[in-house]
């Protein structure tokens, strides 16, 4: 965690006003996880990101969900992310990851993957060091995925520095209970 506070404290349900309640009804009967009630700030905003990060999360994305989740988890690695990186690690957990994957992600690619899921994080590498895809690591991603999927691994990747980047700098905090990946802790 970049932070151990929050710069920007989540609403709680009794504090929504009814712009933010009406941007929160896609999680109505569902505990108000930190990061939505720090986004509830900016009701419009998260609007629209809920948007693309719903096509990102959904089966529209045409990654299978376990390959997506080393993407995020790598971007969330990479971006020093404990909240992300924390939050992916038990959806990973659920997708078919092992604890010994999550800790390989954070290794990288040279460690013990095979070729298909090798690219994937080589992928998220480039794209988080360069914004760039080498036509190497293209053309690894090529051999084992379409062309619709390489571009959800760059749409995928895409969205979890964003999100990174806004948990980083905002300081959202694992909800209670969680501990943060000892790797990500500063």
């Amino acid at each position: 965690m970049r932070l151990s506070t929050p710069r920007i404290q989540p609403l709680k349900p009794g504090e929504l006003n009814d712009e933010q309640r009406e941007a929160l009804k896609p999680f109505e009967g569902r505990p108000l996880l930190n990061i939505f009630g720090t986004l509830a700030h900016a009701p419009k905003a998260m609007t629209r990101f809920l948007e693309w990060g719903n096509y990102v999360l959904s089966r529209r994305n045409s990654l299978p969900e376990r390959e997506r989740e080393i993407v995020i988890l790598r971007v969330g690695y990479l971006c020093k992310s404990g909240y992300e990186f924390g939050q992916h690690t038990r959806i990973g957990l659920a997708s078919g990851l092992s604890e010994a994957d999550i800790a390989n992600i954070k290794k990288g690619a040279d460690a013990g993957w095979g070729p298909a899921d090798a690219a994937l994080i080589r992928a998220a590498d480039e794209l988080v060091k360069d914004h760039f895809i080498s036509d190497a690591t293209w053309a690894a991603l090529k051999a084992h995925f379409d062309q619709k999927q390489c571009m959800d691994v760059v749409f995928t990747v895409g969205q979890y520095t964003q999100v990174s980047m806004f948990l980083n700098t905002f300081g959202v905090q694992l909800e209670g209970g969680q501990k943060p990946d000892p790797d990500l802790v500063a």
